[in-house]
């Protein structure tokens, strides 16, 4: 068991590594995510404005609170699709995968996770004082928020991985995968509340985006984190991510075997 733990944490250790060399790349990601954060404030701030102060309980410093977490997680939750065992799903090397004494999905997302986590250092903080430096935000005084927050950003980036994963078992049926993947960015950036907050959308919409897990990866945990949900609130928040790790994993390891004994159907 120890031994087990032992090996995920290597992953997790090798994936934060591996990330950790593409520096120019992160860097390209936080002008990007600054500049699109300056948009979305002026879009954003205006639509408050408009609204007379307030939108949905939402005035210039939440929403601005809003902009730059949403900015800040960018670079860590994937909304992309993409991800490494898809590659190696297409080119075979997955049977050698199956050969190894580890789960492939678990391998597989703790290793997605580890990249993700060293992303928050050079795009997500800095994104976040961005924020903070030039526009201002509202943002919790006590420390409960914050700590129910980081466990909520841990949860969303991790379903962002298990979800991603599952993008990438339907190259065990399908020769290309791009067009999934280019489906899936679409849907999960829109529903995440990538865009704007969830809580904007047409009660039928809104209903629809908390009826998939992508709101878990970003909306929630900016809720959290900005204490906008209150701490009953963000502990049902937290509990919703839990539900949504669990079903994408468990979802994720049906399809890993029915798409392993695929495999070894057609001899690969």
């Amino acid at each position: 068991m120890r031994a087990g733990l032992r090996t995920y944490w290597r992953l997790l250790v090798a994936g934060f590594r591996q990330q950790s060399t593409y520096r120019l790349a992160a860097l390209g990601g936080l002008i990007a995510n600054a500049t699109f954060g300056f948009l979305k404030v002026a879009v954003l701030f205006a639509t408050v404005r408009a609204a007379g102060g307030q939108l949905n309980g939402y005035d210039q410093a939440s929403m601005s609170a809003y902009i730059w977490l949403s900015q800040g997680l960018l670079g860590s939750v994937n909304l992309h699709g993409r991800s490494d065992i898809a590659d190696r799903i297409k080119d075979g090397q997955i049977a050698i995968d199956f050969l190894r004494p580890l789960d492939v999905q678990g391998a597989s997302v703790v290793t997605e996770v580890g990249k993700a986590l060293f992303a928050l250092i050079p795009r997500g903080i800095p994104s976040v004082l961005l924020g903070v430096v030039f526009v201002g935000m509202s943002m919790p005084s006590t420390p409960l928020p914050y700590v129910l927050g980081l466990l909520s950003v841990i949860l969303g980036i991790t379903i962002g991985c298990t979800s991603v994963y599952l993008v990438a078992t339907a190259g065990f049926w399908m020769i290309e995968t791009r067009g999934v993947q280019v489906l899936y960015m679409i849907v999960s950036g829109f529903l995440a509340g990538l865009f704007v907050p969830i809580s904007l959308f047409p009660t039928w919409l809104r209903v629809l985006a908390e009826a998939t897990p992508f709101p878990s990866m970003m909306m929630y945990p900016i809720d959290v984190l900005s204490g906008r949900a209150d701490t009953f609130e963000s502990l049902q928040l937290v509990g919703l991510q839990v539900f949504w790790l669990a079903l994408t994993g468990l979802v994720g390891h049906s399809l890993t075997s029915a798409g392993r004994q695929k495999l070894e159907v057609q001899g690969g």
